[in-house]
């Protein structure tokens, strides 16, 4: 008994005549009848009935026919799977990462270069975008994955997100800041920074759109003075006095090395949200899966929220 065989007894029973099913099959209609006999000897009973205008199944073939049709069910399942192997070992891969994202706590360019060492032959093409610009890439499938800032609780339809980094948003100043004097032990409002420079990062960043929406609903527009893609290059900033940061929360000891002093955000309490995302309906090839799954095991020291 061979796959052929029983892809021509479906056949011909799905076209319900032996010259059509030759036809689909690319075939001679006489090698297609000799072949289901061949298969009715080697089963030792007839599985169709020619003896009408339309060809149909016996009771026995009526039998069989599942089992065929499960056999190359199968086969098909493993060709695929040998496809999907080839596409993962030739395939190409391309991810956005939004500006500031790449931290010591998210380490993109490691598990790139794990991703690498386990499949060379993949390309991966990296580029650095706004969240919003990646967001719009993905829906258009200029993108892959995208490792995003989020704005609210959900980047938009279509998209299927996972949150890697979620941490509080603090005001980073200067030792010597008016800030540190003005304002209670547990922290600051945000309204105490309505008439104050801010150091914050681009728009289109989560981090941005985070910040520009806070000082909309206290009702003012924050004052930028400075913008920067690295959250430490903002510190810096704020180190030497230019003004206040909007930065994710930094560890004491950090803060203190890099001659800053952080205030918690009391009113309201903001959040810095990264999140891996993709397209709901997934990754289309075979490489861009095997790094989402990839991705979506990193597991980072931040802690959740609370």
């Amino acid at each position: 008994m061979e796959l052929r065989q029983l892809r021509y007894f479906v056949t011909v029973v799905e076209e319900a005549n032996f010259t059509r099913a030759a036809a689909r099959l690319h075939l001679a209609q006489p090698g297609v009848s000799a072949q289901i006999r061949q298969l009715e000897r080697e089963l030792g009973q007839q599985l169709l009935d020619r003896s009408g205008r339309a060809v149909t199944p016996t009771e026995v073939g009526e039998a069989v026919l599942p089992y065929a049709r499960a056999a190359l069910a199968a086969a098909e399942g493993a060709r695929r799977a040998v496809e999907e192997f080839t596409g993962l070992l030739r395939g190409q891969v391309t991810i956005g990462l939004v500006s500031g994202a790449a931290t010591q706590e998210l380490s993109v360019a490691a598990v790139l270069a794990d991703f690498h060492d386990a499949h060379p032959g993949v390309d991966i093409a990296l580029t650095e975008d706004t969240s919003e610009r990646m967001l719009a890439a993905l829906v258009e499938g200029a993108l892959d994955i995208a490792v995003i800032g989020l704005t609210g609780q959900s980047p938009g339809p279509g998209i299927t997100h996972e949150v890697l980094i979620d941490v509080p948003l603090v005001a980073a100043v200067g030792p010597n800041d008016p800030l540190l004097t003005s304002t209670g032990p547990d922290g600051v409002p945000l309204t105490a920074l309505r008439d104050r420079a801010l150091i914050s990062l681009p728009r289109g960043t989560g981090l941005r759109g985070v910040l520009d929406g806070a000082c909309a609903a206290a009702g003012f527009r924050p004052r930028i003075a400075f913008e920067a893609a690295a959250p430490a290059l903002l510190a810096q900033l704020a180190a030497r006095g230019l003004g206040v940061a909007v930065v994710p929360e930094i560890p004491a000891p950090e803060a203190a090395a890099l001659g800053l002093r952080t205030l918690p955000f009391t009113d309201p309490l903001m959040r810095g949200r990264v999140a891996l995302a993709w397209r709901t309906d997934g990754p289309a090839g075979p490489a861009a899966r095997s790094l989402l799954s990839r991705l979506l095991h990193v597991r980072l020291a931040y802690p959740s929220p609370e």
